[in-house]
């Protein structure tokens, strides 16, 4: 069991520093995103055209290796 949650851990981690090279400044926001993702929640990202809500979730999608499309 700890290896288990040492080895989501280390994910974790790694997702978050490979989303802060895209995404600058939203550290709070890039946690969140991904804890809801891991939880199997869901996310409403909200606000003006240009913070980087796309920027954010195309990230998250090249870094998880998913495929992503608007």
């Amino acid at each position: 069991m700890e290896l288990q949650a040492e080895y989501v851990a280390n994910v974790f981690k790694s997702m978050r520093q490979e989303m802060r090279k895209a995404v600058v400044g939203n550290d709070e926001v890039i946690e969140l995103l991904l804890i809801a993702f891991y939880a199997g929640g869901h996310v409403l990202l909200e606000g003006v055209p240009g913070l980087g809500k796309t920027t954010l979730l195309r990230t998250l999608g090249e870094a998880m290796h998913l495929k992503y499309s608007r």
